[in-house]
């Protein structure tokens, strides 16, 4: 009878198999905001939601599914490029379950950034709570997998983080508390910190490939340009100034924490660069606009302000490369995540 039970049990552990994937890396675990956020803010009390046409429009079956985006975000493009899976869910979601999340999972809300005053604003969730949750997930793949398979996952995973333009943009140049306790290079400094950290804590908690984003041109955003009108709409030179500085300082930091902790390997992900080609020359990317945003008048609407019932929203996502006045097109979404695969995340593959 013993045994039987023992063979039983090694039964039962074996039918729990490690995910399989034809990748290098079996999950992308993601942090951050909007940009990565596939519909966490849905299940949190905020106004900063997306889970209404005609966000969605151009997504799976046209659901809107709390997306920034007319359809998928760039990590969906990343898992479904690394030949996990076509979209990664979010962990708050309750249709998924931790048999969905051991081959990729997103922790990100909109709105946020690493500074909890930004996630303050809009009542959304701080950097801090979803370096939690991650810890609640990786007890959850524990029960699910054993410990020894859950820690080969997480080793091997790619954990990324692309957070930040809301530090800046909703935060430090909007609200006048920051501004007063900092100037913006020691604001910069005191941000890369907190990544510093945030990164730290995952390398304790046993990640060993790691990708953070630069900051976009964040001056060039069609909510930015509007502001801008007595020059003629044209990007704001000093925010873009301000993310060129801040992506060289993190681009150092990252230098340094790859040489200090062992076994460790921490790309940094070039955005920039290839949004604002994307700007400047939006034609030979198969684009007609980009200065304003699909949705709405593409100035200012983003969230509920780009709504089913505005009948200025565009036909035809593709030829733009923003959607609403903050977030990119699917198609910008899918052109920036190839580029990153190519580039930066090529060495994961």
């Amino acid at each position: 009878m013993a045994i039987k039970a023992v063979l039983l049990l090694v039964f039962a552990y074996l039918l729990v198999e490690m995910p399989t994937t034809s990748a290098m890396v079996p999950a992308v675990i993601v942090f951050g905001d909007s940009t990565v956020d596939p519909g966490n803010n849905n299940q949190i009390s905020t106004v900063l939601k997306s889970n209404f046409a005609p966000y969605g429009r151009d997504y799976f079956g046209g659901q809107p599914t709390g997306r920034f985006s007319n359809g998928r975000i760039a990590t969906d493009f990343i898992s479904e490029a690394f030949g996990i899976k076509p979209a990664i869910p979010a962990y708050l979601d309750p249709k998924y379950d931790i048999r969905d999340f051991a081959t990729g999972v997103s922790f990100a809300s909109a709105g946020t950034g690493y500074d909890n005053a930004t996630s303050d604003i809009l009542s959304v969730i701080p950097f801090w709570k979803e370096m939690e949750y991650y810890r609640e997930y990786q007890s959850k793949l524990r029960g699910y997998l054993g410990n020894d398979k859950a820690s080969h996952l997480l080793s091997e995973s790619l954990h990324l983080l692309s957070i930040g333009t809301n530090d800046f943009l909703e935060n430090y140049y909007i609200l006048p508390t920051r501004s007063s306790q900092y100037s913006v290079d020691k604001y910069k400094d005191f941000l890369i910190g907190i990544a510093s950290n945030f990164i730290r804590e995952l390398y304790k908690l046993g990640a060993r490939k790691v990708a953070i984003t630069g900051l976009a041109p964040i001056g060039c955003l069609p909510l930015e340009r509007t502001t801008n009108i007595i020059h003629g709409s044209a990007c704001i030179e000093e925010y873009n100034n301000v993310a060129k500085d801040f992506n060289v300082k993190l681009q150092g930091t990252i230098t340094e924490m790859n040489q200090e902790l062992g076994g460790i390997q921490i790309v940094t992900l070039n955005t920039y660069d290839k949004v604002l080609e994307m700007i400047h020359n939006p034609t030979r990317f198969g684009f007609e606009n980009a200065e304003k945003a699909c949705c709405g008048t593409g100035y200012f609407e983003m969230s509920y302000l780009c709504d089913r019932r505005n009948p200025l929203t565009c036909s035809d996502a593709n030829k733009y490369i923003f959607w609403d006045a903050f977030h990119p097109s699917e198609k910008t979404n899918f052109i920036i995540a190839d580029y990153l695969v190519k580039t930066a995340l090529v060495v994961f593959r």
